[in-house]
């Protein structure tokens, strides 16, 4: 049959709307005492969703005993019985819910509009039932609670708490407030002098620039005076703090090799007060060599630094992939070293030999110098082999490492495409919240530690 969503299709329904006799199919759902082809009844004492009530008789001459169903009534041509109940496919009207044995009967009754409707069952007739109490029909049936306070000041069991009353958006837009510091008020505590501090590791794609970019960007949020030096040929600390570093920009290699004051190529990060940043061009790739037959090599950023005529709280030096010159003149100018490591097996292999390199520089180059700080990132929580590295890096370096641990997140792999850090492109995100906290933990580890050993 062809249906095209009417209810008055004429090949369903005769005049009026109603059944013809030749095609009686009605569209509503057909129930055990409801009339068939969905006439309009009276009004039910009963509430809508529940089953009509049935009358239930003892069992009489021609019912069988197994069934329920009696045999002598006659069926009408559309298939019920007088009482209305549909037939199944043998013939015998469809039984009602109830006893498998006491055949469920209708008796018509007058109602307001005339028509039939089911009348309600006694004790005296069905000595064998239990008399049904029905609600009244403008109000539901109670359900029933227990023993519960129904006093103005009574709470749920239900009601949720403070923690988890708030929306997901709402947590994440606090996170984003506190991080991006809108007030400008000094949060975190500022160190008695300047820390320098050299973010190195000899490894490629440990995190590096981003450790640096990030944790530079969150102290001056808070409060603090940060330089941020791109010691990487690559320039990516410059890209990800949005300063030009394209051909013939100054640049630290100006510092390195013509001796240029480290202000005359300093450059202010824009939206970041209190944030600089000396860039690295392309130029720098060739320092390495430059520098071989330059008189203290080892020693040209360090002058570069002290001769800064400003004063910094922090200054960040982002060391490139490996232990030439040039990562060996930030660890000469450098009071601290920041080791970023990344929570799988490679980063560890290499690790040793750094370490090796930084006693080098204490013993004949700098004695103020010392790993102070490690910081994992990178870390996946789905795999034990980020657990395994975790465990071995604390159980070597002691309290050097952080509490705070970078997770992987798109947001911080995002955030430099746009020219910006994590704390700027997406402060709700668990990259910010995460390095906010690392920069928070270095801010008071400095205040209640000593900066180095010798200070």
């Amino acid at each position: 049959m062809h249906d095209d969503g009417r209810y008055d299709d004429p090949r369903v329904t005769g005049p009026g709307g109603r059944p013809s006799a030749a095609d009686p199919v009605s569209r509503e759902t057909t129930y055990p005492g409801w009339p068939a082809g969905g006439e309009s009844r009276g009004p039910s004492t009963r509430p809508p969703d529940c089953d009509p009530v049935v009358r239930r008789d003892p069992p009489s001459v021609g019912v069988e005993p197994t069934s329920g169903v009696p045999t002598n009534l006659p069926m009408a041509r559309d298939g019920r019985d007088p009482s209305g109940r549909a037939a199944d496919a043998t013939g015998g009207p469809v039984p009602v819910r109830g006893s498998a044995s006491v055949p469920a009967r209708l008796e018509p009754s007058a109602g307001p509009s005339g028509t039939a409707v089911p009348q309600q069952p006694t004790p005296q007739a069905v000595p064998d039932a239990a008399p049904v109490v029905v609600p009244p029909s403008d109000a539901p049936p109670a359900a029933d609670y227990g023993d519960e306070p129904t006093g103005s000041t009574y709470v749920s069991r239900e009601t949720p708490t403070r923690e988890e009353d708030d929306p997901p958006l709402a947590m994440e837009a606090m996170r984003a407030v506190q991080i991006l510091n809108p007030s400008g008020e000094v949060t975190m505590p500022r160190p008695a002098r300047t820390r320098v501090m050299c973010v190195a590791n000899q490894k490629g794609g440990v995190g590096k620039t981003t450790t640096t970019v990030n944790l530079a960007v969150a102290l001056a949020l808070h409060g603090n005076r940060v330089l941020v030096v791109d010691l990487d040929p690559q320039g990516n600390a410059s890209t990800g703090l949005n300063v030009p570093h394209h051909t013939g920009v100054p640049d630290v290699y100006d510092c390195l090799i013509d001796s240029v004051p480290l202000g005359d190529v300093a450059q202010a990060v824009e939206g970041i007060p209190n944030l600089w940043c000396v860039p690295a061009t392309i130029d720098l790739a060739g320092a390495e060599i430059e520098l071989v037959s330059v008189v203290a090599r080892e020693s040209r950023l360090a002058r570069a630094i002290a001769a800064y005529p400003g004063h910094f709280d922090y200054v960040f030096i982002d060391c490139p992939p490996s232990l030439g010159l040039l990562t060996v003149n930030a660890l000469v100018a450098a009071q601290e070293v920041l080791i970023p490591i990344q929570c799988e097996y490679y980063a560890l292999e290499g690790l040793n030999q750094l370490i090796n390199n930084i006693n080098l520089v204490r013993q004949h180059l700098n004695p103020k110098l010392e790993v102070s700080t490690i910081l994992l990132t990178m870390y996946d929580r789905r795999t034990r082999l980020a657990d395994a590295v975790e465990q071995d890096v604390r159980n070597h370096f002691g309290d050097k490492v952080l509490q705070a641990v970078i997770p992987r997140n798109v947001r911080v792999s995002e955030a430099p495409s746009y020219g910006q850090s994590v704390m700027t492109y997406d402060p709700g995100s668990r990259g910010a919240t995460s390095y906010f906290e690392a920069a928070q933990e270095i801010a008071e580890r400095g205040v209640m530690e000593p900066v180095s050993r010798n200070a």
